[in-house]
């Protein structure tokens, strides 16, 4: 799993103006955030809009972003849910090569308490056919995991680390400062990756990764050769622009950006939709230079 240390992108999935997935703009995605520099593929996201595509569709996307990474960088896959049973079965499903590890979200809707989110891992670290990250993000799911429940399941053999996005600062650092050896924490914010990784995180699986690969992974790179003060500069370049991408929602603000740099259409599949003229014109004035 240290090949997963830095940077993670959290991929978006570009579609044409009739709905369909463009696969063409996907490639040249791909193609975009790995001559970046980015360190890893994280596919089936929320980023990725996973919730709006079918099954049919998921398996599509994988199978063709195995084919055209070539195995240049490391790939993860999320598969995650709020029911258990459901999400086993789609982990026995999965190919017998070119997922080198899942990305699996808390259970949400039904907010589980903290017993019943380590047995859902649990359940799902015992049937995966490889490593488990797991992935809080309170403020999709509408529960926490604590960093106790966070530290008890990081003792289970087949997970590996979490993608933290709870913003929580202090259980961040708490599940930094007393897990195991070999467990990962990783940021889920790309705007406190940098103060993340000078506590002893391992990197971030970002969004603007997808836009600006190139500036965000070697910010990351530096935070984790210890030079803050040269990482510090990239940080403050990039940090004006990183919350207006999610002010309107995610992936609206990335996708409107891509578009600009002509990687993707800015289109969604509903409830997804554009941002607003207003928010398009503070990104393009935050933007510029950047560009």
């Amino acid at each position: 799993m240290k090949s997963l240390k830095g940077t993670g992108v959290a991929l978006v999935t570009p579609f044409l103006k009739n709905g369909k997935i463009d696969f063409d703009a996907l490639e040249k995605i791909v193609n975009h955030v790995i001559k970046g520099g980015v360190d890893y593929l994280v596919v089936m996201g929320t980023t990725g809009e996973s919730v709006v595509l079918s099954a049919e569709e998921k398996k599509e996307v994988l199978d063709f972003i195995i084919k055209i990474n070539k195995n240049r960088v490391p790939l993860v896959y999320g598969v995650g849910g709020n029911n258990t049973t459901e999400v086993i079965k789609y982990l026995h499903a999965l190919p017998a090569n070119g997922v080198d590890a899942i990305l699996s979200v808390s259970p949400y809707y039904n907010k589980p308490n903290q017993s019943g989110i380590i047995q859902h891992f649990k359940a799902i670290a015992k049937e995966s056919p490889c490593p488990v990250i797991l992935y809080n993000v309170p403020g999709r799911t509408g529960s926490n995991m604590t960093a106790e429940t966070t530290l008890q399941l990081a003792q289970e053999k087949n997970i590996a680390g979490i993608k933290e996005a709870s913003g929580n600062m202090e259980q961040i650092m708490q599940i930094i400062h007393h897990r195991p050896k070999d467990f990962m924490v990783i940021s889920g914010d790309d705007g406190i990756t940098l103060p993340l990784i000078a506590c002893g995180a391992d990197g971030v699986i970002s969004v603007i990764a997808n836009a600006w690969p190139a500036p965000f992974s070697k910010m990351v790179r530096l935070a984790l050769e210890n030079k803050i003060p040269e990482a510090r500069k990239l940080h403050y370049q990039l940090s004006d622009i990183i919350p207006l991408l999610f002010a309107e929602g995610s992936p609206s603000g990335i996708k409107y950006i891509m578009s600009e740099k002509k990687l993707c259409l800015n289109q969604f599949r509903l409830p997804v939709y554009p941002i607003s003229k207003s928010l398009q014109e503070k990104i393009k004035k935050a933007a510029q230079g950047l560009l």
